[in-house]
């Protein structure tokens, strides 16, 4: 017994001995391959860490691995000589893929596409608004490459790459690789659900995939999905169109009269386009002054929608350009202005030129930003005026991204006094810019005083002094303020000039927020939580410390919405949840026209109040959902909630977002009018 035991301790020991000495050998003669799997790995778990905040999760660690061991497998087919090159490529890609993304996550709670490559610039805010949006941690990336090199120098002074030359060798080690790379993949695959495989395909909570799948699995199948208006079209067509016949059967597009219903009717309609004007703004005042009154004034004196919310996605203000002009949601991938440009939508500027109303669109900026040339076009406006072609822009009125907001809005009145000689009844949208981020070139010429001031005993002299604190300098929230306050001034120039031209006597306002600021929730839980005269933030335990929660922040996001005429006939608040896809039907039952494939509702004809998020979050007048991590807060505290209620609002949400996207990608709505034509070519022929 006691020389088997010292048998098989031998046994052991051997075993041991030739694991390290097979390891030292493997890591003498693939460091390359090693410090590139590594770097790549790290660089993935940070990007998990700094965003969604499940690094330990495995799914995603598995997922991450699967990948980075199948591309760096290639390598071995590669002559030593150039595998450097080969491995530095991918470290740059994954780098980039990493770096690309902790940087719009930080700013847009999100993860970007390659469908917006093109238009990279447009999505971070243009130019200067660069050096808001990058954060050193966002640089941290960049240490994976940097190490590469170093290795690779390193290894140049050795004898490394001359040992590591056999063909033979290095095929086999390749087959060994891509065997960990398809266990790991194995092992990942078996975590994976039903619902993990149906969000991975309809990439639409993009969140929740980087969660499960890891950020280069996304990648790699968001590349896949970018091909979608080129590929989508030829696939799952009759799915799809199964679907679009079965929702709208289901939940059909339908008007009920109220005391709304063509109230307006015949009426010529401004609509104001306010960038980034959030509604918290309208109840905020600092120094007792009040950063938007005229907004304030006129939610007072119209019909007022206070619980309204932005369905923009990575599009931003085009988003909400085309969810406000459709009922439809965003694309799930890429813009509907730069991806889905050619296809046949229902809008409101078509409806109205049904009407005969001539229909425009006012713009400071290029005509060519997010394609709005040519998608205002399809979207059935007679005109788009542009910077590009008719304003006049001097140096002195530039601000921010171009033409100041006042500016714009003079000489936009004199183009609709003109527009309003030659038709009976127009529609025009106008599109502000200067409350754009990143909020920046009014800093000398606001009248807005952002400072503290507050007296205190000096303790030396005894003396009373004032003491001013500039605590919201230099801040992205105090810059914003300056531009909303701007930004508001010149609405309530553009009001006073419309009525002095006699152009609001037989016109309605409309006044919308195209989304939130996309400011950061730190900035917020600082402002909420700074006290000036210490010139510190309270401390948790402080009974003056408000926790500004991730619910807090997605419940601020919420922006105005006003429907104002001169005479103040209709004047009240609607507390009611609304989203910028209920707006199209609201505003058709007060002009008379109707939209069959609206997915939103009148807010006036409906007690279901249901707003879905393009991320599939949603909300009700009774709680708000997160889909990504399957949790939500209650709105109304009396309120009931069980999991029916949930499970029915979540695949009510999933249900719109699908449909509305099958719509975008298919043309469906083209394709079910041509189908309409042929049936009623055959009855008639």
């Amino acid at each position: 017994m006691k020389g088997k035991l010292v048998k098989a301790k031998t046994h052991i020991k051997h075993f041991f001995k030739k694991f390290l000495k097979d390891l030292r050998h493997y890591l003498k003669h693939n460091t390359l391959f090693i410090t590139f799997v590594l770097t790549a790995f790290i660089e993935a778990l940070f990007l998990r860490i700094f965003t969604v905040k499940n690094g330990l999760a495995i799914s995603p660690m598995l997922a991450d691995a699967a990948v980075i061991f199948l591309v760096g497998a290639f390598a071995y087919l590669v002559k030593a000589k150039h595998r450097f090159k080969y491995l530095m490529t991918w470290s740059i890609i994954f780098t980039a893929i990493c770096v690309i993304n902790s940087a719009y996550y930080t700013n847009y709670v999100s993860f970007t596409s390659f469908s917006l490559l093109a238009t990279s610039m447009q999505i971070f805010g243009v130019g200067d608004a660069l050096n808001t949006i990058v954060e050193i941690k966002d640089f941290s990336y960049i240490l994976g490459p940097i190490l590469l090199i170093i290795v690779n120098k390193k290894l140049k002074n050795t004898s490394y790459y001359d040992s590591v030359t056999g063909k033979k060798q290095s095929r086999f080690t390749f087959l060994k690789v891509m065997v960990i790379s398809a266990i790991m993949l194995g092992c990942f695959l078996t975590t994976l659900t039903s619902t993990d495989i149906s969000r991975i395909y309809k990439q639409w909570n993009r969140e929740y995939v980087v969660m499960k799948f890891g950020v280069y699995v996304y990648q790699a199948n968001d590349l896949i999905a970018s091909l979608k208006p080129q590929i989508s079209p030829l696939f799952g067509y009759d799915e799809a169109a199964k679907n679009f016949r079965d929702y709208y059967e289901k939940y059909p597009s339908e008007q009920t009269k109220n005391k709304y219903t063509d109230k307006y009717k015949g009426k010529n309609v401004i609509v104001i386009h306010a960038e980034s004007i959030q509604n918290f703004l309208l109840d905020t005042s600092i120094n007792g002054k009040a950063l938007t009154p005229n907004l304030k004034k006129l939610s007072k004196e119209g019909l007022y929608f206070s619980n309204f919310y932005a369905q923009e996605s990575v599009g931003t203000s085009s988003d909400s350009e085309f969810t406000f002009a459709t009922s439809l949601l965003p694309a799930s991938n890429g813009t509907v202005f730069v991806s889905y440009w050619d296809r046949e939508f229902v809008t409101i500027p078509k409806l109205l030129k049904e009407q005969n109303y001539y229909t425009f669109s006012m713009h400071a900026n290029r005509g060519s930003m997010w394609n709005r040339d040519v998608m205002h076009e399809h979207l059935g406006y007679d005109k788009f005026y542009n910077h590009t072609n008719d304003y006049k822009i001097n140096e002195e009125d530039i601000i921010g991204l171009g033409l100041n907001d006042k500016s714009f809005f003079k000489q936009s009145t004199e183009k609709i006094k003109k527009i309003n000689e030659k038709h009976e009844n127009w529609y025009g949208v106008l599109l502000m810019l200067t409350n754009h981020t990143p909020f920046t070139g009014l800093e000398d010429t606001t009248d807005l005083d952002l400072t503290y001031k507050y007296t205190r005993t000096n303790p030396e002299t005894g003396v009373n002094e004032e003491v001013v604190n500039d605590y919201l300098k230099g801040t992205t929230l105090g810059d914003y303020f300056t531009t909303a306050h701007y930004a508001d001034a010149a609405i309530g120039e553009f009001v006073a000039e419309l009525d002095e031209a006699g152009l609001l006597d037989n016109t309605i306002l409309v006044i919308y927020g195209d989304h939130d600021a996309k400011i950061k929730r730190s900035e917020y839980n600082r402002y909420y939580n700074y006290n000036p005269e210490t010139d510190s933030r309270y401390e948790e335990d402080d009974p003056h410390y408000k926790e500004f929660t991730k619910y807090d922040y997605e419940l601020n996001r919420k922006v105005p919405f006003i429907i104002w005429t001169k005479d103040k006939q209709a004047k009240k608040e609607i507390k009611k949840v609304m989203g910028m896809y209920d707006v199209m039907p609201t505003l058709g039952n007060m002009l008379g026209f109707h939209s069959p494939y609206a997915l939103g509702h009148d807010i006036f004809s409906t007690d279901e109040n249901f707003v879905v998020f393009p991320n599939g979050n949603w909300i009700t007048d009774k709680m708000y959902y997160d889909s990504q991590n399957d949790e939500g807060i209650l709105l109304d505290q009396n309120a009931a909630i069980g999991t029916d209620y949930i499970a029915n609002y979540s695949n009510r949400a999933e249900l719109e977002v699908t449909t509305s996207n099958d719509i975008i990608v298919h043309d469906l709505i083209k394709k079910t009018n041509e189908s309409k034509e042929v049936l009623k070519e055959k009855k008639n022929g």
